[in-house]
């Protein structure tokens, strides 16, 4: 998929009211900020969508930097930062033509990137490693296979979901601290509720 079409895409998704996948912060994300994040850490948030991560991270006294292929999206996360009274630098970009800069970042969230093909997810693991500063870490949240019985969001292609031996091989040059799949009902708007199928990863540079 192109930039264009990505934008496209998203843009059909976003452009309503409402926040589609809601305005509370990520669980998994919020868990592992607490223990491995700290307030004036540099952040960046991949395909950051709404805002939510981004402007609560912000809310924690982070510097955070993030970026969508949607615009609609990103003018309602500009919204919601001023609505906090934080601030958060955005980018209207996609993983492929960001600018992914080496050693510039204390911490990369990616919270469902499951926009991601094979070949993307393995740029975006190998991106994320040269940006982040050593000693950096990535957060990452997505579904596992089982979520195709569960429908309760995220992609309908196998290949964009995530097993635990395929997020190893891909954090093969980081150390992996958490690692685990699990079960729990998710309530981050109405495109991510219900029972779901998790996988979780904190991986350090």
């Amino acid at each position: 998929m192109s930039f264009a079409d990505a934008t496209q895409f998203w843009n059909a998704r976003f452009n309503k009211e409402e926040f589609i996948f809601g305005k509370e912060p990520n669980e998994y994300l919020v868990e592992q900020t607490k223990q491995y994040l700290k307030p004036k850490d540099k952040v960046l948030c991949i395909a950051d969508g709404e805002g939510r991560n981004g402007v609560w991270l912000a809310k924690q006294g982070m510097q955070v930097f993030a970026f969508d292929a949607s615009d609609i999206a990103l003018a309602k996360a500009k919204q919601f930062a001023i609505d906090h009274q934080v601030e958060v630098d955005y980018s209207f970009s996609d993983t492929d033509s960001f600018d992914w800069q080496a050693n510039a970042y204390d911490a990369v969230i990616g919270i469902f990137i499951q926009f991601a093909d094979p070949q993307m997810r393995e740029r975006i693991f190998q991106q994320t490693h040269k940006t982040l500063k050593p000693g950096g870490i990535f957060i990452l949240q997505g579904y596992t296979p089982k979520q195709l019985e569960y429908k309760t969001g995220g992609p309908s292609l196998i290949e964009h979901l995530y097993t635990e031996q395929m997020i190893r091989d891909l954090a093969k040059e980081f150390q992996i601290l958490d690692l685990r799949c699990y079960e729990k009902e998710l309530n981050e708007g109405a495109r991510h509720a219900g029972m779901s199928a998790l996988l979780g990863l904190v991986a350090k540079k």
